[in-house]
């Protein structure tokens, strides 16, 4: 029996810790199992270029409560160790056992083997959770088996054990305040959550089994049940297939593999697929999405050959896609690191450019190969296109060609469509493009009629970042294109043209016009504009201004907009038509009185044609006209 000490080497230690930063104590279980997961694909290995001449059989691992004793066992069925390999690939805390098995075979292909990590540093993680230790181990080479016992400090046995089959069992002691780990649920659940993908089989109990029926079955038959291994993975997920092995169908039901609890379908998938200059396998899926962008994230898995890492993937895929669903595996994004190393890190830089380049021209074929089929889409998915425009410029260029910008009409329109429509009906006397839209159809229905009874286009635009979106393509477009809320202004005012209406009132009525009406309305929430307009249009009306609005609705929406102006009291444009008969009539009032009448009632309804009469004020407009029929 050899009594030591573990060597724990300062100069090398401190550079894994780097790479292992453990923030939660369940993270030994995946480290271990990452572990036996090793030592089983090495002997695959070794098996498969023919320096291990054995049969390996199906080797699984297994997981193994005994609430008797306390105890946690984690079973492999790999390469196991020699007492040799024991005191160096366990004493020599920051030995990595995986590096140098990938050193020493780095001409063959044992780097297409999936090699997890680091059976060191991650082995140590078990002393988050138990107090004593133990290692039954057997080589697959023709040597003793070891047993090695430590018990959380640098003191160690290491002796010759009776185990006869090849393979490793960890034992773990478990601290009396860390019970959980004894509750089959719990260690369920960390399963599951870890190593749901892992590629070799994990049991963990059994269950039992109906077998079918045979043909010649009476009616009153029951099926005969048998006990079967519980395997609680999926070793051969369908991201790590090939494309051409999958049909949609394959990939819907991994869809529900991943979000058991979700009943609608993916809207489609992206299969990712590269091997230079990096690494990359997974699945994409758009989701439906509402409006509620904080709602959606964190979606994403991250796995690192096949075990789960995390599933906040800020920093690796880009922000706008983090509203996805779907799994992505990569070698060569460390387990444990922060997030400022991700974002400072070049791989992790190219994999999410690659990412951000993929789902464009995913989406770009999508739209040229069925437009229709993507124009029913649209509403699902706007808000990740219109989001990616807005934080990724080289998404912003690609997504020129499958950008939709919806009508009022239900029609839809990319960009350059939209200009050449528009372009002869819709540019003002100083050449500007003027692109007129509504974010409601139902409460700017009078101004949608209104433009389009001109044979203006008027475009639908609700998406919660949509101010965001139009201040980005004004300035791209160098200011040669303006968007403007259909609402925002009287109609004639929305598309300056050179010629201009003339006026039935003179410089002095217009003044003693806006005067009347500025004794009667809040002064500071309405600016008076008494103006020229066709004797048709509405007498009185309410506009908010595009700037003023736009820059609350950036600022409130996350970002952007002018420093303060989000919690800016909103103010609004009171337009008096000066050639609507109401002018004349209120002008020419014998009393007082009658003239703001007819002031207060023209405002009501003005308010009430916007939506924005309410409250008493509402209560009160109802109950006076309801006066007047009874008294007419």
């Amino acid at each position: 029996m050899a009594k030591g000490n573990i060597n724990v080497s300062v100069e090398n230690i401190f550079p894994l810790i780097k790479k292992f930063l453990y923030s939660d104590h369940e993270i030994f279980l995946r480290e271990l199992i990452s572990n036996a997961t090793d030592a089983t694909l090495k002997l695959e290995h070794l098996v498969r270029i023919g320096e291990a001449k054995i049969e390996t059989g199906q080797p699984k691992i297994e997981v193994k409560i005994n609430k008797e004793d306390n105890t946690l066992h984690i079973i492999d069925e790999g390469v196991g160790m020699t007492q040799d390999e024991v005191k160096k690939y366990i004493n020599e805390v920051a030995f990595s056992g995986a590096e140098e098995f990938l050193e020493k075979y780095k001409d063959s292909d044992a780097k297409e083997t999936g090699i997890i990590g680091h059976f060191g540093l991650g082995f140590y993680s078990a002393f988050m959770v138990a107090n004593k230790v133990e290692i039954f181990t057997k080589s697959w080479k023709d040597e003793p088996a070891a047993h090695w016992t430590c018990e959380g400090t640098t003191e160690f046995s290491l002796e010759e054990s009776d185990r006869t089959t090849r393979g490793t069992e960890i034992v773990l002691h478990i601290n009396d305040d860390e019970k959980e780990f004894l509750e089959d649920a719990r260690i369920d659940e960390l399963l599951v959550k870890y190593n749901k993908f892992m590629p070799v089989p994990i049991k963990f109990g059994t269950k039992e089994k109906e077998l079918p029926l045979p043909d010649d079955a009476k009616e009153d038959e029951e099926p005969k049940k048998v006990t079967v291994d519980k395997i609680i993975n999926n070793p051969d997920p369908a991201w790590t297939k090939q494309p051409t092995e999958l049909e949609e169908k394959d990939y819907n039901e991994f869809y529900r593999e991943l979000y058991p609890t979700q009943f609608e379908e993916p809207l489609f998938h992206i299969h990712l697929n590269v091997d230079y200059p990096f690494n990359l396998t997974g699945i994409l899926y758009f989701p439906k999405l509402s409006n509620d962008m904080a709602m959606q994230k964190d979606k994403i898995q991250l796995y690192q050959n096949q075990v789960f890492v995390t599933d906040n993937v800020e920093g690796i895929v880009p922000e706008f896609l983090t509203m996805l669903k779907g799994v992505i595996d990569s070698p060569d994004i460390p387990l444990n690191v922060s997030r400022s190393y991700l974002q400072a890190d070049g791989a992790v830089k190219k994999i999410s450019s690659y990412i951000t380049r993929k789902v464009a021209d995913k989406l770009k074929s999508l739209f040229n190969n069925n437009r229709e089929d993507f124009e029913i889409k649209w509403n699902d998915i706007k808000v990740v296109i219109e989001y990616g425009m807005l934080t990724e410029d080289k998404f912003f260029d690609k997504a020129q060609k499958f950008n939709l910008f919806p009508t009022v009409d239900d029609t839809y329109l990319t960009y350059e469509e939209l200009e050449g429509k528009i372009k002869a009906n819709q540019t003002d006397k100083d050449d500007k493009l003027v692109v007129l839209y509504a974010s409601n159809k139902e409460a700017q229905h009078g101004a949608i009629k209104s433009a389009k009874d001109k044979g203006y286009e008027v475009l639908l635009l609700d998406s919660p970042i949509v101010s965001h979106l139009i201040q980005k393509i004004e300035t791209e477009k160098e200011n040669k294109v303006s968007f403007v809320r259909v609402d925002s202004d009287h109609i004639d005012n929305l598309i300056k043209k050179d010629e201009e209406q003339a006026s039935k009132l003179n410089d002095e009525e217009k003044e003693k016009l806006k005067e009347s009406f500025e004794t009667v309305v809040p002064k500071e929430k309405y600016t008076v504009q008494v103006e020229a307009l066709a004797s048709d249009s509405a007498p009185v009306m309410i506009t908010q201004p595009e700037f003023m609005r736009r820059m609350k609705e950036m600022q409130q929406s996350g970002g952007g907009g002018m420093f303060g102006m989000g919690n800016m009291p909103e103010m609004y444009n009171l337009v008096v038509n000066a050639n609507h008969p109401l002018a004349s009539q209120i002008l020419s009032a014998d009393k007082k009185e009658d003239s703001e009448g007819m002031i207060k009632q023209s405002l009501d309804l003005a308010l009430l044609s916007q939506g924005m009469l309410k409250g008493e004020a509402l209560t009160n407009f109802v109950n006076a006209n309801f006066d007047k029929l009874q008294n007419s």
